[in-house]
């Protein structure tokens, strides 16, 4: 397994506290559970030595529920978020697909457009870069290092051992209602009719959002591009040939709460404590 806290750009916490870095540490927060839970424990670290600012790459098509947790996320954290948007397409992934393939081998170009390319463009170059990659994603984190091997990263959940269904709970039990997607059985909390998804997550879309598949079904028919191909020949799968009973999606996220997050829980609420009688206080140790 690739040791990720030794490789050259990966940025340690104790580190950065220690060394009472002047970096500006830039949260990443997607509306999702993970990204909330590893800003606030970034929060609950940081320092006034440090500037830290917690920005969010706005698309379109993500569920409407997405605004109402992201202000309760801003009175958790005690910060406002700054919206970033690619304002050339209007942050719409169709607006994306208007010009481009709607899913390709070396990526979607949605991603590309609406995220990675706002995030460059707001990004400075010694920032400390925040995300909520969570201890069943080492490998996902890897690849974005290679990928993206001119920014220092950090991320707390791996380093903390924190799972995606403990970020569930923990956001569960800080009183914020998780958002509508993950309440409807989504793994992630995407775009409505995300082009990353398999046959049994386009189904679910098929039942759950019906006005999204037909829209994407139609984009399909009109540009001669597919976001599914048939498995074992590799041919492009229109929508609106899916039979609805191809896929396998679970209905509901496994949410529990493990010794980790407990302890995590505990760690950022002792901190805020701390914060409020005595005042904003750099613990490195933690």
């Amino acid at each position: 397994m690739v040791d990720l806290f030794h490789l050259p750009n990966k940025v340690t916490l104790n580190n950065m506290l220690e060394k009472n870095m002047k970096n500006r540490i830039v949260c990443w927060f997607s509306c999702g559970a993970a990204s909330a839970v590893a800003t606030k424990m970034m929060i609950a670290k940081s320092n006034d030595n440090q500037e830290l600012v917690i920005a969010y790459c706005e698309v379109e098509e993500e569920h409407p529920d997405n605004k109402r947790f992201l202000k309760e996320c801003e009175i958790w954290f005690g910060q406002k978020i700054i919206i970033l948007r690619n304002e050339y397409y209007k942050g719409s992934i169709y607006n994306v697909f208007e010009s481009n393939y709607m899913r390709t081998p070396a990526g979607s170009p949605c991603t590309r457009a609406l995220k990675k390319q706002v995030r460059q463009k707001f990004q400075k170059i010694d920032d400390v870069h925040v995300f909520g990659y969570t201890a069943e994603e080492e490998n996902r984190l890897n690849n974005f290092i290679d990928a993206n091997n001119e920014i220092d990263v950090y991320s707390p959940l791996i380093d903390r051992c924190i799972s995606k269904e403990n970020c569930l709970s923990m956001i569960e039990n800080a009183g914020i209602e998780l958002p509508t997607m993950y309440k409807q059985g989504y793994p992630h909390n995407n775009c409505v009719g995300c082009v990353k998804g398999g046959m049994g997550y386009w189904n679910k879309i098929r039942v759950d959002y019906p006005e999204t598949f037909n829209r994407m079904a139609k984009l399909e028919r009109r540009k001669g591009y597919t976001v599914l191909k048939e498995p074992k020949t590799g041919k492009p799968l229109f929508l609106d040939d899916l039979d609805p009973n191809r896929g396998r999606m679970s209905e509901e996220p496994n949410i529990e709460c493990g010794i980790f997050c407990h302890a995590e829980e505990q760690i950022y609420n002792a901190v805020r404590l701390i914060k409020e009688r005595m005042g904003r206080y750099t613990i490195a140790a933690l």
